[in-house]
């Protein structure tokens, strides 16, 4: 008999954890597949910076213990200036939150599959996948299989459900690190906040950020995309890794400070539209599926979102016996996707692309426009609301506004 299950979902990142959590409460037979062994996990996937806000952490049940520090303010810096907002944060210890996540998972009845790459996609005579292929020539069969592998999606590829494009590929890399002067009299205090800054001389065509894990002590790291601001403003051979070194050696909060021994996380996400997220007997959720906020680069929230709405469209499918699994059954998924995962997506891609390409001296205009505005600004442009964009931009940002366009024509 073929080993088969209601659910096989690759990857045991939150997005995939999570979504094996909320079937397996409702009793149904899932499988987990992981890349990592278990002994390990997730040391090679340890690669966020894990800032979330309270409202995931109470939606999805995350206990206090996975908690690195609470933050009560968020910090924008450009070159010459800075905007703080009181807005409550969390910044997690990002593996013991991934562990927690499976534990709970296999409590409720999960089963997890560790050192279980998976390749590609199990189809049936008619094209439709009815499981997948991993760890070599391992088989497991299910009526519903979910790609929750991130950008390496090597089952929504195949199924060519979503295209990753290498050009709207960031990557970043974090150090944790102690000693740093959070209250440099330079700077806005950082003590309890997380600090995104906007600056290309850092982060050529990204940003840089700075988040509060204690007194002294700090997720540091950079991320950019390469458009055409990192083209203009980068050195010639530089890495990430070299633009964050930068950095450390500049910043005077960082005199004296020391990198955390084996702390060093490297990731990577694509910013773009997302494009087909299921067809039949399939979702991708997660980082498969492109989501990004534009300001606060957040993605934890978003990828449990996602795998909760999958669960709900999974399990709309299976409660009824004579339910099929086809593409049009399971489209419930990308309707919830688009109304409680990432509403306004298009709005707020272009936010988030136009603030990579405006020049440094727009990011200082910016931080005076954020001050003279109310402060629900701020958090309704980062949900894509129009009105609060309006407000941010001015008849001399037409030439970016073309350059945009330009951009996306091409």
């Amino acid at each position: 008999m073929p080993d088969r299950y209601d659910v096989v979902i690759a990857g045991a990142g939150p997005a995939g954890a999570q979504c094996a959590r909320d079937l397996a409460a409702r009793n149904y037979d899932v499988v987990v597949l992981e890349t990592e062994p278990e002994d390990e996990f997730p040391r090679q996937s340890n690669k966020s910076t894990a800032g979330t806000f309270p409202s995931m952490m109470a939606s999805f049940g995350i206990p206090d213990d996975v908690v690195m520090s609470y933050t009560d303010n968020v910090v924008l810096e450009s070159p010459n200036d800075h905007y703080e907002s009181y807005q409550p944060g969390a910044v997690l210890e990002f593996a013991e939150f991934k562990q927690f996540l499976v534990e709970d998972g296999r409590e409720s009845g999960a089963e997890y599959r560790f050192d279980a790459r998976v390749s590609r996609p199990i189809l049936d005579d008619d094209g439709v996948i009815e499981g997948v292929k991993y760890a070599g020539s391992e088989e497991v069969y299910a009526d519903v299989v979910v790609d929750a592998t991130g950008p390496a999606a090597p089952i929504a590829s195949a199924l060519d459900v979503v295209d990753l494009e290498r050009e709207n590929q960031a990557i970043g890399i974090e150090y944790e690190m102690d000693g740093v002067d959070l209250d440099h009299p330079e700077f806005a205090d950082l003590r309890r906040a997380m600090m995104l800054r906007l600056d290309h001389e850092i982060a050529p065509g990204g940003y840089s950020w700075i988040f509060a894990t204690g007194e002294e002590s700090a997720k540091v790291g950079i991320c950019y995309i390469q458009n055409d601001r990192h083209r203009e403003f980068a050195e010639e051979g530089q890495t990430v890794d070299g633009y964050l070194e930068g950095w450390i050696d500049r910043d005077p909060r960082f005199d004296g400070a020391e990198k955390i021994e084996g702390k060093v996380h490297r990731g990577s996400a694509h910013i773009q539209r997302p494009g087909r997220m299921h067809t039949d007997s399939f979702l991708a959720i997660g980082d498969t599926v492109p989501t990004i906020d534009p300001l606060w680069g957040e993605g934890i929230h978003k990828g449990m979102k996602s795998a909760r709405a999958a669960a709900a469209a999974i399990d709309r499918c299976l409660t009824d016996a004579n339910q099929p699994t086809d593409a049009e059954s399971l489209s419930i998924y990308e309707t919830l996707w688009h109304r409680d995962v990432a509403p306004r997506m298009n709005a707020r891609l272009m936010l988030t692309e136009l603030l990579y390409l405006a020049p440094n001296e727009r990011y200082d205009r910016l931080m005076r426009d954020l001050r003279r505005t109310d402060d629900d600004t701020l958090a309704k442009a980062n949900q894509g609301e129009k009105r609060a964009m309006s407000k941010l931009i001015h008849l001399d940002d037409l030439p970016l506004l073309a350059k945009y366009a330009r951009e996306r024509i091409e």
